[in-house]
């Protein structure tokens, strides 16, 4: 089969390298992908906004399967726009979901309402909009603190505010409702009850009926060691997760996905795809902090090589309508992979560093992100430049063997945290 992959990131590289090993795939078209996604398929610079230009695309290259990486296009209605096209009726088969169900993911109120309307256990929350900063603020003396804020919409991953300070959340709902902090994602705000555990993601993929778990993984959002500094997109992960165990995630699928699932059948959503589920771990307990519409960034670069099963095999399951009688298969090892990225990022970085010292690389697998040609080889054109990836026979080995290889990749400003999963190996069940 011939296959469309959109993004460029380093989830679309590990997407792109999981589905290159596949007997299934023919041809692989990558828009716009990367430096390292040249090594499984095909770049392509089709504009997937233009849906004339997109059709043809799809047509002349004979494209049976849509695999869209970001959130935000399917936010946008990308499948909604191929599935209403004449031409493409019955051809192609998108996995992401259409914009009904793209909402989980791209307003924190209807995920939060949705949870609710099908007793999927979350935190308690109140959405305040523009015109109601006063009560919003009421709002928050009636809160415990920590005070937990959410813009509604698109972030990037950088839209959640969690502060013990009143005085520190009132201006920043201000900011938020009236002064365009976050932009249009900010105009809606999220008030939620902190909960107090660990967080866990997990993931999985179905047809709209039935679906299969994927490995479950941890990542890490803030930028410094010790968890300190501000959110970023995520600077690591590791798979598996010591206290997700197999009770844990049973109760996960029992209480969360499969609820999920039959709810967005009641409501008359399709949906097929991969689903994520941020939790919590509240004293082996799991609840709902959020939905994602794709793999996590940087947790497919976990759980993807932890997948032994064929993907394309899993993406046929969905277009046949038999992922049900599909197999996955999930690698006992452990995988860390640890983000190197631009020194300032979050904030303000330099791009054009010189990369060296991939060639320096074992038994790993880079997934490249901000990076991109230059005339004298590869250079950094990101905040989070890239993800290395190791397995290893538990995490202590994984870890090991991760930061191994990150030491031999050098470019000026690299930065990357040192304690990607030392938390799960000090405290394996309390972590």
């Amino acid at each position: 089969m011939n296959v469309l992959l959109i993004g460029g990131g380093a989830r679309e590289h590990a997407l792109a390298w999981k589905m290159a090993q596949s007997s299934l795939l023919d041809t692989l078209h990558i828009a716009p992908g990367n430096p390292g996604t040249l090594r499984h398929g095909r770049a392509t610079d089709v504009d997937i906004r233009d849906q004339r230009a997109l059709t043809r695309f799809l047509l002349d290259n004979e494209i049976s399967i849509v695999v869209v990486g970001p959130e935000r296009p399917l936010v946008e209605g990308l499948h909604d726009r191929i599935a209403a096209d004449p031409d493409l009726e019955g051809k192609v088969t998108v996995i992401g979901p259409r914009r009904a169900g793209a909402q989980l993911e791209g307003s924190k109120d209807f995920a939060k309402g949705f949870m609710f309307r099908h007793n999927i256990p979350t935190a308690a929350y109140r959405t305040f909009g523009k015109g109601e900063l006063k009560a919003a603020q009421e709002h928050l003396r009636m809160v415990r603190p920590p005070y937990v804020l959410k813009a509604d919409g698109l972030a990037a991953g950088k839209g959640v505010i969690i502060t013990s300070d009143e005085k520190e959340a009132r201006a920043a709902l201000k900011e938020m409702l009236e002064g365009g902090r976050f932009g249009d994602a900010g105009e809606r705000v999220v008030i939620e009850e902190f909960l107090d555990g660990i967080e866990v993601s997990a993931f999985l993929i179905t047809d709209g009926r039935s679906f299969k778990m994927l490995p479950a993984a941890k990542d890490y959002k803030r930028i410094g060691d010790g968890d300190t500094g501000p959110n970023t997109g995520g600077m690591g992960a590791v798979s598996p997760v010591p206290f997700a165990d197999k009770e844990f995630m049973q109760r996960v699928h029992d209480r969360i996905a499969a609820p999920t699932i039959r709810g967005l059948a009641k409501e008359g959503i399709p949906y097929q795809g991969f689903l994520f589920m941020g939790l919590m771990n509240v004293d082996g307990e799991p609840y709902l902090i959020e939905y994602n519409v794709r793999l996590g960034d940087p947790e497919a670069e976990v759980v993807l090589p932890r997948l032994r099963s064929d993907l394309l095999d899993l993406f046929e399951g969905i277009a046949t309508n038999t992922l049900s009688e599909r197999h996955v298969d999930v690698d006992d090892r452990t995988a860390v992979t640890v983000v190197v990225a631009s020194e300032g990022y979050p904030g303000s970085y330099r791009r054009g560093m010189s990369i060296e010292g991939l060639d320096t690389v074992q038994d790993a697998q880079v997934f490249m992100a901000g990076v991109k040609q230059g005339s004298k080889g590869l250079v950094t054109d990101g905040g989070r430049v890239m993800a290395v990836t190791c397995m290893g026979k538990d995490i202590e080995h994984a870890i090991a063997n991760t930061y191994r290889n990150v030491t031999r990749i050098t470019f000026n400003g690299r930065y990357c945290r040192t304690d990607i999963g030392h938390d799960l190996v000090r405290s394996p069940q309390q972590a």
